[in-house]
């Protein structure tokens, strides 16, 4: 879950045990967009522990009144040159919106995008976290063969 208020811009390599597992695919620098705080360059601490990872409570940033704490993605069908991918807008740890969005992959462009360009620029970090990993895995497939 990447906080709704981060606008990721460049991939972080290192500084995560396991970045594949975080919210966006992987690490990224970016500003904030924070009603107030637009535009601000978070610190390396704030990008590990608010930006990255969502539900940022304790972040000095984060608006009393918002309409969601945290977004999550995730491909529901990679059909290769298509992806097909959920996202889940999350308040109090529950839903309280959700849908899906279209990529092609071939022309990479999107068939389908979010309105809210904060949530349209999170899932395309994630599309490229993600497409980066499966091309990495099948690269090294191939290279056991």
């Amino acid at each position: 879950m990447a906080c709704p208020f981060f606008m990721p811009l460049q991939q972080l390599d290192g500084g995560w045990l396991h970045p594949s597992r975080l919210p966006l695919g992987s690490g990224w620098d970016g500003h904030c967009s924070a009603p107030g705080h637009e535009g601000i360059q978070p610190s390396d601490q704030d990008l590990h522990e608010f930006c990255n990872m969502g539900y940022a409570a304790k972040c000095s940033r984060l608006p009393v009144e918002r309409d969601f704490d945290a977004v999550r993605f995730s491909v529901a069908r990679d059909q290769g040159s298509r992806l097909q991918v959920w996202f889940v807008c999350e308040t109090g740890h529950r839903p309280a919106s959700h849908g899906n969005l279209e990529y092609d992959v071939d022309r990479q462009q999107w068939i389908s995008s979010h309105a809210d360009l904060r949530i349209q620029k999170m899932v395309e970090c994630y599309v490229k976290s993600y497409l980066k990993r499966k091309i990495q895995f099948v690269t090294t497939i191939s290279e056991t063969l």
